[in-house]
């Protein structure tokens, strides 16, 4: 163990002086930032164009109530429709509304000049079909229809709270158990796949400058993959320390900025009132859902479930296929003929990020439950589902055959290993690592 410190203590202090580390460090954060926010921004972002569209309405029940929005602009005509398709190319195109639309729901056209988006057809359809319903609900002669549609509208903010075994309740945040295990599957997936193939580089490059033949003249080639696995290890977690106290940092920085901490000391105050005495009052959906998120994630039960299986799982993913991913660049040359060798690996790794998609859906379901058993895929979808709750057996039969596979990885990835650094000008093959693992020594 003294020789497997020392090999991962210089890796650390190689790999965290290194200018890749810094920059990744801190750029890191803000790109993660960005992947969450800026989609969403850009989806907000409309150019400053409106689409014209000219309105052909020949049941005359519709056109008249028509209004414009921030993308669209509409202008009647009764004129026919191929006179306007000749006379006004410089349009975006024409709205054809049949005389039974109020029977006949496709009695509705949209011709274009070019292609339209889902949003500009929804906005259309939305405000018809509100028309055609105003319109049907004025036949009845109904006096102070619109008042009274107005005052029968009742918005619902639904609480939702999660029983336990013994019958009590908890705070349940879906848009935080889906945040959660989004962001913790997501990191899992990242940072296995990172530092893995930072293993298995720092090996190819150590294989092809001849160290290893030096370094296992006092070392055994387990120690070394030991150690470096191990070393590379703790630069990871060092930078997700770092990480976590800019996130911390930046983020109190703009709740104040923004408010957000107003915000939140109202729902806490909230939080603590009697139960009872909140029967009554009127609470917008926004701050319900606030205060069960700041309910759950003060419940110290649920951080150490959340910050405790991710510590464990991100620490045993990354211990199997940081093992796999040395046993490849033990086995090659140059990084180039990693690309068949790495597939094995990354698939699985890809499954899991497929299989985090569906589990957020249905956390309990059979492909869910089996995947966070499968150890290969088991530290991101059982990340996904911890947010929502997991039996305590499960876990712990998860955990534990992370484990034992891990141990039995490592084992291989050794033979492997052992025979792989003194192996040059070969391109090995699977069935070859396979045959070099079964090697008895």
């Amino acid at each position: 163990m003294g020789k497997i410190a020392i090999i991962a203590g210089r890796e650390f202090n190689e790999r965290v002086r290194k200018k890749s580390f810094i920059i990744t460090t801190i750029l890191m954060p803000i790109a993660f930032v960005a992947l969450m926010f800026v989609p969403a921004l850009m989806m907000n972002i409309s150019g400053d164009d409106k689409k014209e569209i000219v309105v052909v309405d020949q049941s005359g029940i519709v056109a008249e109530h028509l209004q414009p929005s921030a993308t669209i602009e509409y202008r009647l005509s009764d004129d026919p429709v191929e006179k306007i398709a000749a006379e006004n190319q410089s349009i975006f195109g024409i709205l054809l509304i049949g005389s039974d639309v109020e029977t006949n729901p496709t009695a509705v056209q949209l011709l274009t000049y070019e292609s339209s988006t889902i949003n500009i057809e929804s906005e259309i359809s939305d405000q018809i079909s509100s028309i055609i319903e105003s319109q049907k609900l004025k036949a009845y002669n109904i006096e102070d229809i619109d008042s009274i549609l107005k005052a029968i509208e009742t918005p619902i903010s639904l609480r939702v709270k999660q029983l336990d075994q013994s019958g009590e309740t908890k705070e349940s945040s879906s848009i935080l158990n889906i945040a959660l295990a989004y962001i913790f599957g997501f990191l899992i997936y990242m940072f296995v796949f990172l530092y893995g193939n930072m293993v298995m580089q720092g090996v190819i490059e150590e294989k092809s400058n001849k160290v290893m033949e030096v370094m296992v003249s006092s070392v055994k080639p387990f120690e070394l993959m030991m150690g470096k696995i191990l070393g590379i290890a703790s630069v990871a977690v060092t930078q997700f320390v770092i990480w976590v106290v800019f996130i911390l940092v930046v983020g109190g920085a703009a709740m104040s900025l923004f408010g957000v901490n107003d915000m939140v000391a109202a729902a806490s105050s909230a939080a603590a009132m009697d139960p009872a005495a909140m029967m009554g009052t009127e609470m917008p959906a926004m701050d319900q859902e606030l205060l069960s998120v700041i309910k759950t994630v003060t419940d110290p039960a649920y951080l150490f479930r959340i910050l405790g299986g991710f510590l464990v799982y991100f620490i045993g993913g990354y211990l199997l296929y940081a093992a796999m991913f040395a046993a490849v660049g033990s086995a090659v040359d140059n990084e180039k003929d990693t690309n068949n060798l790495q597939l094995p690996i990354t698939l699985p790794l890809m499954i899991a990020l497929f299989v985090m998609l569906s589990a957020m859906q249905d956390p309990h379901g059979p492909l869910a439950f089996w995947c966070s058993l499968i150890p290969f895929t088991s530290p991101i979808v059982m990340m996904v589902r911890l947010p929502y709750g997991v039996p305590g057996w499960e876990l712990g039969l998860s955990i534990g055959l992370l484990i034992v596979t891990f141990v039995a990885t490592v084992f291989l990835a050794g033979k492997i290993y052992r025979v792989g650094v003194f192996m040059y000008g070969k391109k090995p093959t699977l069935g070859e690592l396979i045959k070099w693992s079964r090697y008895k020594y």
